[in-house]
């Protein structure tokens, strides 16, 4: 094989690695009658002796290449064809894709395996597709044929939403402890070479992320460009169990929280102002608990940490909203206010601009309602190059906010 052009990441020694990894698939694939005595010998493939060459067809490799290569032009030459075929368009854009588990004659992909987990975390293979950068198609075909390999079926559908089955919950608790443990080694051996790498999985609310973290997360991107950064936003509730499970390395909530597992550092008190359309009479100077339930209000949905901080601070001033219309998203919630049909209570940080462009009014409230912005993290969590790094980023932020 000849490599006619290659993307700058993809490497001769990555190339030649799975062009070797083809040659010897294809050749089990025409040499199936030899598996059986291999199997009953005791033997796994990885010690049988490679067939002749002249058995290996090149379209059976063109179409094993062609799942692992893209953004690289190659031919395969073979002296029984008399022409070289070229083959475009192969796909090894992902930095796992050259790494395989090879168990008799199961050959898994570890880039396949974590297109099975992001499908997975979704309930969804376009979500896990956008989050991918790939086609549904492509994720798809991963998964299948992760399966063909194993055997079982991994994902199953119910209604609109897709959920693993017994197989896949297995092989997915096994895979993400070698995923974690191959990303450490990796994160090490980076540290070795004086480079902070490594990817940081973030979880934090919709409006921190929009009104809190932006700054300090370009920064952090600039300081430590080979990282990857990974956000997903939910409530608090969610964010915690998700780090407590691992799935997440670092969680950016409203406090308290409620999981023993977990250690937490403060990062911001932020305090909770009442919001109305431009122009709203407020009866006072401050807000208090009767005049905001005399309204219509439009709060943060249930389950939410900041809806149980209004919920506590209305119960302490004796008054409770009637049946409040609410939403999940504090952009919406604003944009609901400003046409007028309710008034509501949130963040300074997620009000001050409209306030400022006097596309909404606010009071304080009384008695004053302040917000805990914490750090939360697994206690045990191991300590890498990159989370040190990240957790650094973060106590610049603390400093800049108080």
């Amino acid at each position: 094989m000849s490599v006619v052009e290659s993307l700058e990441r993809t490497s001769w020694f990555q190339i030649a690695a799975i062009w070797e990894r083809s040659v010897s698939r294809a050749a089990r694939s025409a040499t199936r009658g030899d598996d059986a005595a291999l199997r009953g010998s005791g033997q796994g493939w990885s010690e049988a002796k490679e067939p002749p060459a002249p058995r290996v067809e090149p379209g059976a490799i063109e179409a094993i290449l062609r799942e692992y290569f893209e953004g690289v032009v190659a031919r395969v030459h073979a002296t029984h064809h008399a022409a070289n075929r070229p083959i475009s368009e192969i796909n090894c854009l992902d930095r796992y894709d050259q790494v395989f588990f090879d168990l008799f004659d199961v050959n898994i992909q570890l880039a396949h395996l974590q297109t099975l987990a992001t499908v997975a975390r979704h309930g969804s293979f376009s979500r896990a597709a956008r989050e991918l950068r790939l086609t549904q198609p492509a994720v798809s075909m991963q998964v299948r044929q992760l399966e063909r390999e194993l055997g079982l079926a991994l994902l199953e559908r119910v209604g609109k939403r897709t959920y693993t089955t017994k197989a896949g919950e297995l092989l997915l608790a096994h895979a993400g402890r070698a995923m974690r443990e191959l990303e450490r080694g990796l994160e090490l051996v980076q540290e070795l070479r004086g480079i902070v790498a490594g990817r940081i999985r973030l979880g934090t609310s919709a409006s921190f992320s929009i009104y809190l973290l932006p700054s300090a997360l370009r920064r952090f991107r600039a300081r430590y460009p080979r990282t990857e950064l990974v956000v997903v936003t939910g409530n608090a509730p969610e964010i915690t169990r998700a780090v407590v499970a691992n799935e997440l390395d670092v969680g950016i909530v409203s406090l308290p929280v409620r999981e023993r597992e977990l250690v937490v550092t403060a990062l911001h008190r932020d305090e909770l102002v009442a919001i109305g359309p431009p122009g709203h009479r407020w009866p006072h100077p401050r807000a208090t608990a009767a005049d905001l339930a005399r309204e219509p209000l439009i709060l943060f949905e249930q389950g939410a940490t900041l809806r149980r901080v209004i919920d506590d601070w209305f119960q302490r001033g004796g008054a409770a909203p009637a049946l409040p219309m609410e939403l999940g998203n504090t952009e919406a919630i604003k944009k609901l206010v400003e046409s007028g049909l309710g008034l509501s209570v949130t963040a300074w940080f997620a009000a001050k601009a409209e306030v400022r462009a006097r596309r909404l009014s606010a009071v304080k409230l009384t008695p004053p309602l302040f917000r805990q912005i914490g750090i939360v993290l697994r206690r045990d969590k191991p300590k890498t190059p990159v989370l040190d790094a990240f957790l650094g980023t973060l106590d610049d932020l603390r400093r800049s906010l108080a």
